[in-house]
């Protein structure tokens, strides 16, 4: 059996042409989009097309591991987030952020309805988006990368990068339920089948006393059902939308329909309305500090998880391990120069 190394991908967002519907949430009466400002003294607009090269954040981040691709930047138009969080990690962008650190910025985008696009990476998707050019748009045009995987932490750490903690997707779904709960946010779930959504649903109204829904629905629609799927969303109001579709159906949705939708806080949650559900069991918590809940999720799902985590596994561990030599042989001269 043979695996070739994906070469690292230039990752630039998709494009979207949608305009915000006038007079709908976080918009001016005459259907002029809210701007606002952040860190890094740009603005950006609630509603606005996204196909701005990845800069914004970058302009102050740090790239230690470009793997070829430093022309890269971190932080899709995301003056938002603190500039020092966005670095570069084997050529895709990161925010080194912590678990609460991501959901303040969460519940900062709900407050003042400022749309910011979260997506959770780890091993799997970093490796897949070096020769998924959609999936990589996805992560470019997020504007919160936070790292999800052990391995992509303690690789990160490996390359010098002051990664603290890990944010997995699921963890961070349950604290913004909380929050939702909390504040009088309403989410919106979108995805997995119609049985298993309510069963999600239920499970998180029971965890979360007071949490009010701004709708769900199922993720088995048909392309012609697009349209209405986005005007229920768009007119539910809600303040979140956490959505389990697969890849790359959930990167396509969101880069045709991102403007239209009209909600502040996005989420990718990939697989944890499973989770949520108790449709699948979480690796114990030695196992998810050792980094070993892939295997976890083999050993429930053998037939559907094993080849695509052995697949991911060993390219990653090559692209890292090719990434080492570069940065020790980069390390070398100044090494000794120091010692004359």
């Amino acid at each position: 059996m043979t695996i070739s190394l994906p070469s690292a991908p230039h990752f630039s967002p998709v494009p979207s042409t949608s305009s915000p519907v006038a007079g709908s949430p976080g918009t001016g009466a005459s259907g002029d989009s809210a701007s606002r400002t952040g860190t890094s003294g740009a603005s950006d607009k609630v509603g606005t097309s996204r196909d701005n090269s990845i800069t914004a954040l970058g302009r102050n981040a740090t790239i230690l591991s470009g793997d070829g691709n430093d022309t890269v930047d971190a932080g899709a138009g995301n003056d938002f987030v603190d500039a020092g969080s966005g670095k570069i990690f084997l050529g895709c962008p990161i925010n080194v952020l912590t678990m609460d650190e991501t959901v303040e910025l969460a519940r900062g985008s709900m407050r003042d309805r400022t749309r910011l696009q979260h997506v959770a990476l780890n091993v799997a998707k970093l490796v897949n988006a070096r020769s998924d050019r959609v999936l990589a748009a996805d992560v470019s045009s997020s504007d919160v990368v936070s790292i999800d995987g052990m391995g992509i932490v303690w690789g990160a750490r490996l390359l010098g990068l002051p990664v603290k903690e890990r944010v997995a997707g699921v963890d961070l779904l349950s604290r913004l339920l909380a929050v939702c709960a909390e504040d009088g946010f309403r989410p919106y779930f979108l995805g997995a089948t119609s049985k298993l959504l309510q069963l999600a649903v239920a499970q998180a109204q029971a965890r979360h006393p007071g949490l009010r829904f701004a709708g769900f629905r199922d993720g088995y629609f048909k392309p012609d059902q697009e349209a209405d799927v986005v005007r229920e969303i768009r007119d539910s109001g809600a303040d979140c939308l956490f959505i389990g579709m697969p890849t790359p159906r959930k990167e396509r949705f969101l880069a045709a329909h991102r403007d239209e939708l009209n909600v502040p806080f996005i989420m990718g949650v990939g697989g944890a309305f499973d989770v949520l559900s108790g449709h699948v069991q979480r690796a114990p918590l030695r196992m998810q500090a050792l980094g070993l809940e892939w295997l976890y999720r083999i050993y429930q799902e053998p037939r559907r998880m094993w080849w695509r985590y052995a697949r991911t596994n060993v390219l990653f561990a090559a692209i890292l391990g090719r990434e080492l030599v570069r940065h020790r042989l980069r390390a070398a001269p100044a090494r000794l120069v120091g010692r004359r």
